[in-house]
């Protein structure tokens, strides 16, 4: 209920400015198709109620509603009604009439589409009827050159209003599909790339590199008994300590490189344009980096990466090969004592990766 309030709310707020400036500049065109037929008093206080205060007593009657969106879709129906009035009240004056009940019309399609264009027909009907019953039958088909003038604001300045305001609706509904587009894409926990979308990039990447004769490197990183570390202190430690990797990760890494939570201890990064000896550089940065971790109220928590590489090469029939000979070096650093990078050469051997002190 409240996220539908939340949204009823905002629906309100952009709604009154438009209705802000359609009726102050309608009631221009309804004033000047009015004052030829010299009405009652009391037509002219509720032409300037309507036309002035109308659109705010609107605005907070829906903000103090507690179906903010019910209530303001009745009020565009009252909208309509008193377009229909005011309609009659003219006598059914061309310009001004036409220009009103279109404009009332555009307002109801824009905000609720065929149904409300319907309910708004029906209520313009009624208010029609309602002047009528006021104020009398009567036609009025000739618009004098003040009354085309006093139409041109609302031909001209309201739907460039309307306009703008589906323009930023336009530009929200843009903004929050690339947020969810982006929460789909991305690991809740690490805020890195799931497995799913870091699979779909590999596949790109592996293409591109076969392609375009590139060189890349994957990297496949498990955390060194991360089971044991959830078991000893619990699974808060463990997220943080999947948080921090993700951290180094971020940090280490450059701006196109990819990165992804593979599975739930295990990461994969792609690294574009990279030779072995220049990924296990980097690798090997990270794993002292994440090795030097501290927790004040774990002091006694240590972390070591076991870590495999593998360079894309020309014979690697599908992106899953690559991946596959990244897996047999991370597997080959475990069985060595992990804490360690690994990386397998053109030959298929193993080979750990170590740089003098």
């Amino acid at each position: 209920m409240d996220n539908k309030r939340g949204k009823g709310l905002s629906f309100v707020r952009r709604i009154h400015a438009p209705r802000t400036i359609g009726m102050g500049i309608g009631l221009l065109g309804v004033y000047a198709g009015m004052l030829p037929l010299d009405p009652p008093a009391w037509v002219w206080v509720a032409m300037f109620i309507n036309g002035l205060a109308w659109p705010h007593i609107a605005y907070f009657v829906g903000l103090r509603s507690r179906s903010p969106y019910q209530t303001e879709q009745r009020s565009l129906l009252i909208d309509s009604l008193t377009g229909g009035f005011w309609t009659a009240a003219m006598h059914f004056n061309p310009l001004p009439s036409i220009t009103i009940l279109s404009m009332m019309t555009m307002n109801n399609v824009a905000a609720g589409g065929q149904r409300l264009f319907l309910r708004g027909a029906l209520a313009q009907v009624c208010g029609i009827l309602l002047g009528m019953a006021l104020l009398g039958p009567g036609l009025q088909l000739v618009s004098t050159t003040q009354q085309v003038y006093a139409c041109l604001p609302m031909l001209t300045l309201y739907p460039l209003a309307l306009g703008w305001v589906c323009y930023r609706l336009a530009i929200q509904l843009s903004e929050h599909k690339r947020s969810l587009s982006a929460l789909s894409r991305t690991d809740s926990l690490t805020g890195l790339l799931n497995h799913g979308s870091w699979k779909d990039l590999l596949q790109l990447k592996f293409q591109n590199c076969q392609q375009q004769r590139r060189s890349a490197v994957i990297a496949i990183i498990d955390i060194d008994h991360f089971k044991r570390i959830n078991d000893s202190y619990g699974h808060v430690a463990g997220d943080a300590v999947l948080r921090h990797l993700s951290k180094e990760l971020k940090i280490s890494l450059r701006e196109n490189d990819l990165a992804g939570r593979y599975g739930g201890d295990e990461f994969c990064v792609i690294l574009p344009d990279t030779t072995l000896p220049q990924a296990g550089r980097l690798m090997e940065h990270l794993r002292e980096r994440v090795a030097a971790y501290r927790d004040d109220a774990l002091p006694e928590l240590r972390i070591s990466l076991s870590i495999g590489l593998a360079l894309c090469r020309s014979d690697f029939d599908d992106p899953v090969a690559w991946l596959n000979e990244a897996d047999r070096a991370l597997y080959s650093a475990k069985n060595n004592g992990r804490d360690q990078v690994n990386f397998a050469d053109d030959g298929g051997a193993t080979t750990r990766v170590a740089y003098p002190e």
